[in-house]
């Protein structure tokens, strides 16, 4: 039997993983020109291939621990490396649009089990003291990937060509799965139940419908009905899919068990908000700079890595902050501190000196991190070892929803804020952005709220964190 690798180097495994898959989502943004002249076709036409994508995640991501569970960690997450890095070649060797979306599909299922596994093996190796540093560490590829991807897509699209987005991953995936194999053990689920195919198809259609309709509802086509009705049968499914699930709750992919604690009821609900309002800013940023201030696409995607250089510079912070003040007061003030910094953006202009942009960027990429850390950490201080696997596929697939839904929701809030001006939304000012960033600085509130319900020592066993009463009398 091998002896099993650190769990530094398996978290190291698992973050590297994650940034090559989240990056995928944002990084192409920047390269749609050239590719949809590629392919002979208008550049709004290759969205669809970003939505392809994010269906095919919202779809498949619930089935993870299910599948986990069924043929082991290392197999799955072997396999999706494997799939999503074969598909990324595919991808870059596609010439025709009908192709290249069915490859994005393709990298859609091998990512779905990639993060929600990896999550798990890591949830699995590290100790529960130890968690909340591993956790952090693979967080920032998430939030790193958002800001970066876009940028560093222009430059691989300026200086080479669109295909080696899509070629790079070829090497990155090769290492990764051979890594996984030397270090990663196939651990398997206690009893596999038999899989819930109706909530998975009753929840994927509406998790899928949901995104694809409020993308449509927050673009200019003008035409609201349409994905109107798709979002009133996403909804009507999405209920539909909860009250199966209720009939048989020991099988069902929706883990009812442990919403039932205040921990984890938390990082699905008043953390879904929060996940919603954060993902906007990286998309309304970058278009208030270009469009209200005049900057080029490359000069708007620089001010973003400040939110990277605030992420990262959190880090260290982390746990010894989470150790003195415990996640509940950390929560609460620093999910203040993280909204007023958002209402700040709402302030920026163009005689906005630069270096304040970056300064004010930067303190709430630190900020945010903070707060998606502990969100995420909280979540599983309480569960039981034999139920991580049903509770990581149901978050997983609620933090890819609500983080999918961010940019649509931005969009139709700028939309809306524009109607309510009397103007077109194609041509937004810079008191839309304003107004339209104040209110996703009011939506990121809701972890805030929800946190006022937490006991006092809620995760102490996972933050470190000790009552005064109780340090007062060691």
């Amino acid at each position: 039997m091998r002896k099993p690798r650190s769990p530094f180097f398996v978290t190291t495994l698992i973050a590297g993983a994650f940034f090559m898959e989240l990056l995928d989502g944002t990084i192409i943004a920047t390269a749609l020109p050239q590719m949809a002249r590629s392919f002979h076709v208008g550049p709004v036409s290759l969205n669809i291939g970003m939505t392809a994508y994010m269906l095919t995640l919202a779809v498949f991501i619930p089935a993870s621990g299910w599948v986990a569970d069924r043929f082991g960690s290392r197999s799955v997450f072997a396999s999706a490396i494997g799939v999503f890095t074969v598909a990324s070649v595919l991808c870059g060797l596609s010439t025709t649009l009908p192709q290249f979306i069915l490859m994005r599909i393709l990298q859609g299922i091998g990512g779905a089990m990639m993060v929600p596994v990896g999550r798990l093996i890591v949830l699995r190796t590290a100790p529960k003291e130890k968690l909340t540093q591993a956790l952090a560490y693979i967080t920032w590829p998430a939030l790193s990937a958002l800001v970066i991807g876009p940028p560093l897509g222009g430059f691989i699209t300026t200086y080479l060509s669109w295909h080696w987005i899509f070629f790079l991953n070829l090497p990155v995936g090769v290492l990764a799965l051979i890594l996984t194999l030397l270090w990663i053990e196939n651990v398997h689920g206690e009893e596999p139940h038999p899989f819930d195919w109706l909530t998975f198809l009753l929840g994927g259609f509406a998790s899928a419908g949901a995104v694809y309709a409020l993308e449509e509802l927050g673009g200019e086509g003008g035409h609201w009905q349409f994905p109107g009705a798709i979002l009133a049968l996403s909804l009507f499914s999405g209920t539909v899919a909860v009250a199966a699930a209720r009939r048989h709750p020991e099988k069902s992919l929706i883990d009812f068990e442990s919403l039932k604690l205040k921990t984890y009821s938390l990082s699905i609900f008043g953390a879904s908000a929060f996940r919603i309002g954060v993902a906007v800013l990286p998309f309304l940023l970058p278009l208030m700079f270009q469009i209200a201030f005049g900057l080029t696409a490359f000069q708007a995607g620089l001010y973003l890595l400040a939110l990277f250089g605030g992420d990262l510079s959190m880090k260290a912070f982390i746990i010894p902050t989470l150790r003195r003040f415990g996640f509940r007061r950390v929560l609460i003030v620093n999910g203040v501190i993280t909204a007023g910094s958002i209402a700040i953006c709402a302030t920026l202009t163009p005689a906005t000196p630069v270096a304040l942009i970056v300064a004010i960027l930067f303190f709430h990429g630190a900020c945010r991190s903070l707060e998606f850390t502990c969100l995420t950490t909280l979540a599983f201080s309480e569960i039981e070892p034999s139920k991580m696997s049903r509770a990581n596929g149901f978050l997983s697939a609620v933090m890819q929803l609500s983080s999918g839904m961010g940019v649509a929701a931005g969009a139709i809030t700028l939309r809306l804020v524009a109607h309510a001006y009397g103007h077109s939304a194609a041509l937004p000012e810079l008191r839309d952005f304003h107004v339209a960033i104040l209110l996703m600085a009011i939506l990121t509130l809701g972890p805030v709220f929800d946190s006022l319900g937490l006991a006092h020592d809620a995760g102490a066993g996972t933050s470190g964190h000790m009552q005064p009463e109780l340090e007062a009398s060691l």
